[in-house]
């Protein structure tokens, strides 16, 4: 294994079998703690290579309990993390409001490493049990159209990192593989980092994926509404302003989360009982658009106004209500 770290502190790049290999090394335990942080210091300090990310993201895939869930049309709605800007769960959110308006939702999600409060964090207060059951998973989707896959339970190489990563307290590049393991024909992403959501719109333009990567030019991994919006897709590139939507631009403190998990699940329970502010509900409305618009024929105004009824209406609860009692 030094070999490897001295390696890469040379300035050199893997090829795609060799990160591969690296992933495979770690998930046999061949490193230590140490290594592993000197690892992702590394790929702090410069972005992995297009194919340095195809071997990591492969050997994750090989390395994971396997699902069929293919015969679902379903989308992920997910953020890379890491941008300091500690907002609510807007992702969770929005696609509780995507599942209520008759979508299919097939969430990925963990624990927190680099951000305050992770969607696991949210559900295990809110006493949902984690399963790795292809049975309960399709029940839940067939009955209230969302599931949820813990990452932990999926993918021991990422168990194995937990602590690693929790003790750093910053985005690792585990935080950029973590989007690319769910097999989801659909997928909403949200990245921190424009140079970042270049490499994966390089990436998915090699897929079958129907994908929108989304990034606020002032540093959110998500649809912010704060400031203009880059947009890659299978048409393209896109630059939006809030205003194209009919929205004002927010200011950045009105999206602000807890600062624990508790207060985070309540924030979240308050937002999807139709008692979040305006800016809350406008930023969460126009992510879950964006991805009801991978979905369905209608403009993002016309899904963000759906979306904003589901959310007032008490459909988008309902749908928690249901996915929390089976």
């Amino acid at each position: 294994m030094k070999d490897i770290l001295n390696y890469l502190f040379e300035h050199k790049t893997l090829s795609k079998e060799d990160a591969q290999n690296v992933l495979i090394s770690l998930y046999q335990d061949k490193f230590n703690h140490n290594q592993i942080a000197a690892i992702s210091a590394i790929y702090n300090m410069r972005f992995p290579t297009l194919e340095e990310i195809k071997g990591f993201s492969q050997a994750l895939i090989e390395l994971s309990i396997k699902l069929n869930l293919k015969e679902y049309n379903a989308i992920d709605i997910v953020g890379t993390g890491g941008d300091n800007k500690n907002t609510f769960n807007i992702s969770t959110l929005s696609c509780f409001i995507v599942a209520s308006l008759g979508e299919k939702v097939i969430k990925h999600g963990s624990y927190s490493s680099s951000s305050v409060t992770g969607s696991s964090n949210i559900f295990e207060i809110l006493q949902s049990k984690f399963t790795s059951k292809e049975e309960k998973l399709k029940k839940q989707l067939e009955k209230v159209g969302i599931c949820y896959l813990h990452s932990h339970l999926f993918h021991p190489t990422l168990k194995k990192v937990t602590e690693v990563r929790k003790n750093l307290g910053i985005k690792t590049f585990f935080n950029m593989l973590g989007p690319l393991l769910n097999t989801t024909k659909n997928q909403l992403l949200g990245v921190s980092d424009l140079e970042l959501a270049r490499l994966y719109y390089y990436l998915y333009q090699e897929t079958d994926k129907n994908y929108s990567i989304v990034h606020s030019l002032d540093g959110y991994d998500e649809i912010s509404l704060t400031s203009v919006l880059k947009c890659y897709d299978n048409q393209g590139e896109h630059i939006f302003d809030p205003e194209d939507f009919g929205i004002k631009k927010i200011n950045p403190l009105d999206l602000k989360g807890g600062k624990n998990n508790i207060e985070n699940t309540r924030i979240f329970l308050d937002i999807i009982s139709g008692n979040g502010t305006v800016y809350q509900n406008d930023v969460v409305s126009i992510n879950a658009s964006f991805a009801l618009s991978l979905l369905n024929e209608c403009s993002i105004t016309t899904n963000y106004y759906k979306a904003q009824e589901a959310l007032k209406s008490g459909k988008a609860k309902k749908i928690l209500k249901q996915f929390l009692e089976i």
